[in-house]
């Protein structure tokens, strides 16, 4: 005779049901998390309210024209961001067209064309740049990068002069395109490391089919990989722009901090970041309600960009499910 096993119920729980004691430390690592989760989010909260009491002075003085006008005068008390607001735009768009190419193309080279044995000491390798510190850039750039580049800069400038704003005018030893091509170098290692760990996550059967259709290692990467990564590279680009918007010291040391809008690409600039940290120490008055307002629009300007990143990300996320390695769509089962 077989031996049944019965289960005895006490209310909707059975015995072999875990005791409300074991289950604790779960609803306290869920409770905890959910409790940080919170700090974080009211945090922020505090900060852009705490930024918007700090900048009210400032705000009610001028209005928009403290975004929009193009004058910072401390001497004459006057108080106008454009000029940090269009320096933040072009040095954070140099930094994403020059260094998010190449951090791809590195993710890329490293994941699918070099040899599994030299994977890892090339990503540590790459990965290094993010250790070096914000400080150590910004000198390279003042006694290394800025008078070798002059020259190529005054031949570009006097080359392209036809091209509006890009070509012309006089080079300074200083400039956007300078702070942009730090903000560059600086992004590029974890534009990088977020890339590579999405082509990373490519299955397998993708590739393989793509190689089996014909297609080269270059078309494959072209129709398998880069389609299926893109709404991981695109967040990874976002988070660099991220950095380059709020870096400050090295941008400080190569920009050339001049407080007006410069008419070419080589010219001096400035951004909210750098005018932030170098006159914060000294400023009184207005002018710190004035420092904190450039903060309040920096703050604005960065949650922009988190949302439209995350906009892209999702936006692709929801392109790439139905795409298989060779670009076409898959119908779902049901439809087959």
């Amino acid at each position: 005779m077989e031996a049944s096993v019965t289960t005895a119920v006490t209310g909707d729980r059975s015995v072999l049901e875990r005791s409300p004691a074991a289950r604790l430390p779960d609803r306290v690592l869920q409770w905890g998390l959910s409790g940080l989760a919170a700090a974080i989010l009211v945090l922020i909260v505090y900060f852009f309210i705490r930024l918007i009491g700090q900048s009210h002075t400032v705000f009610s003085h001028y209005g928009l024209s403290f975004v929009f006008g193009n004058d910072w005068d401390v001497n004459r008390n006057i108080y106008h961001g454009a000029a940090m607001l269009v320096g933040t735009l072009i040095t954070s768009a140099i930094a994403l067209v020059i260094g998010v190419p190449i951090a791809v193309a590195t993710a890329v080279f490293i994941n699918e064309l070099t040899p599994r044995r030299l994977r890892g000491p090339l990503s540590i390798l790459v990965d290094l740049l993010a250790a070096v510190p914000s400080v150590v850039y910004g000198l390279w750039g003042v006694f290394v990068l800025a008078p070798k580049l002059l020259p190529a800069e005054k031949w570009f400038a006097s080359t392209f002069s036809f091209i509006p704003w890009i070509g012309g005018g006089t080079p300074t030893l200083y400039n956007y395109f300078l702070a942009g091509l730090i903000l560059a170098i600086m992004i590029l290692p974890i534009v990088s490391a977020i890339s590579r760990e999405v082509i990373a996550t490519v299955p397998s059967e993708h590739k393989e089919a793509a190689l089996a259709l014909g297609a080269t290692r270059w078309e494959m990467i072209r129709m398998a990989v880069l389609p299926y990564a893109r709404p991981g590279i695109t967040g990874g680009a976002m988070l660099g722009l991220g950095r380059a918007i709020g870096e400050t010291i090295a941008v400080v040391l190569v920009i050339g901090a001049a407080p007006v809008i410069g008419n070419h690409l080589f010219a001096q600039g400035n951004t909210y970041a750098a005018v932030i940290a170098s006159e914060f120490g000294e400023a009184q008055g207005v002018h710190i309600s004035a420092l904190f307002g450039a903060g309040l629009v920096l703050f604005v300007l960065t949650l922009i960009v988190n949302i439209i990143a995350r906009w892209f990300v999702s936006r692709g996320a929801h392109g790439t499910r139905g795409t298989g390695a060779t670009g076409m769509t898959i119908a779902p089962a049901a439809e087959r």
